[in-house]
């Protein structure tokens, strides 16, 4: 199967840093993410064309380079969207026989499992995610607060209520990844289908915040302002739509003439089965069994699993190993006058489970 085009969805390739990402973006895995709005304090954008350069590392088409150095502050912005895919990704699938390992990513990205799948939507999601939270923080040039009805950027900032500018993101977003065009490849129809369901997870994750302002606290005047919800809320419903994956082949719309997706006709029926809804996830292949090394994955051998919950499925059949460790923590903590906590050093043992190999 061939594999996707990289500058038509770069935000796939975001996915893969460190490993991936050189084969992408030029990264070696080295560079200093800026501090993710939310979680540090907020970098300024960059000055006297200094962005140009991050600009010029990344693999990008001529087109995106273009928009990249237009945009101060973005080159840094792909990397933090890089860096909170991967971690959350990672998360959802920690107790999965597929991990989001690094390893074996390239191989996997060729062809159209439920998991390419899944990088695709969650890809995306972190970029439009990033690029909403850098407007709000200051760090884009080019875009700031969200343009709520009365609600000024200045006066946002001065009040500590300045909205994430999801409109502004998927704009970008879109005109970044280019302009949409009909396929009449599955693969490309199932990769952009993907994409926009992770774009779609963000947006159905935006909410309206008020803020009080008054003598006292009372709400004689209310500022409201857009925010999105914690990626960890995005990333949870990215893999509930992993868990309910549509399986896909294609069929020609003769009115439309271009390539839709459908789901496989059942044994014995001569018509197709249902078309996905928007917000599916869609792959083409089953998935491998992942428990043993593969050129998608390393497999499960050696991995850490809870003996109630995961071993039987995570250890595939084979067992698993058990260990003794001695775990220090705090304990019996007191507060001292003034004004400290202080604590003991307590010691227990602790059993650890691993898959076999």
């Amino acid at each position: 199967m061939r594999p996707p085009p990289a500058l038509a969805l770069a935000a796939l390739y975001l996915l893969a840093l460190p490993a991936a990402a050189a084969a992408y973006f030029g990264l070696t895995g080295r560079e200093v993410l800026t501090p993710f709005p939310g979680l540090g304090t907020a970098a300024a954008p960059a000055q006297s064309g200094a962005h140009l350069k991050p600009c010029d590392l990344l693999k990008l088409s001529r087109r995106q380079k273009q928009l990249c150095r237009r945009e101060p502050g973005l080159a840094e912005t792909l990397q933090d969207a890089a860096h909170l895919s991967l971690l959350e990704c990672q998360f959802q699938f920690r107790h999965e026989r597929w991990n989001c390992s690094l390893e074996g990513r390239t191989g996997l990205l060729k062809r159209g499992f439920k998991e390419t799948a899944f990088l695709y939507a969650m890809s995306s999601a972190a970029l439009t995610h990033t690029l909403a939270r850098a407007c709000s923080a200051g760090r884009m040039e080019r875009c700031t607060c969200d343009d709520s009805p009365g609600l000024e950027s200045r006066q946002a900032w001065q009040w500590g209520v300045c909205g994430d500018n999801l409109k502004y993101s998927t704009k970008f977003l879109s005109n970044f990844l280019g302009p949409k065009r009909g396929s009449k490849d599955l693969r490309a129809r199932a990769d952009a289908h993907n994409t926009h369901v992770g774009i779609k997870a963000v947006k159905s994750g935006l909410r309206t915040t008020c803020k009080c302002h008054g003598v006292s606290g009372s709400c004689a005047v209310r500022t409201c302002w857009k925010q999105l919800a914690p990626f960890r809320e995005t990333g949870q419903a990215l893999k509930l739509r992993y868990d309910s994956a549509v399986k896909v082949s294609s069929a020609t719309n003769e009115a439309l003439g271009r390539l839709e997706l459908w789901a496989p006709a059942r044994p014995g029926s001569p018509t197709k089965g249902p078309a996905p809804r928007p917000g599916d996830l869609v792959y083409m292949e089953d998935s491998p069994s992942f428990c043993r090394p593969s050129k998608y994955s390393p497999g499960t051998a050696g991995r850490v699993c809870s003996r109630e919950a995961s071993c039987s499925s995570l250890c595939c059949g084979r067992g698993y190993d058990t260990q003794s460790r001695l775990v220090a923590f705090s304990c019996h903590c007191q507060v001292q006058w003034c004004c400290y906590v202080e604590c003991q050093q307590c010691v227990q043992e602790e059993l650890m489970y691993t898959c076999k190999h």
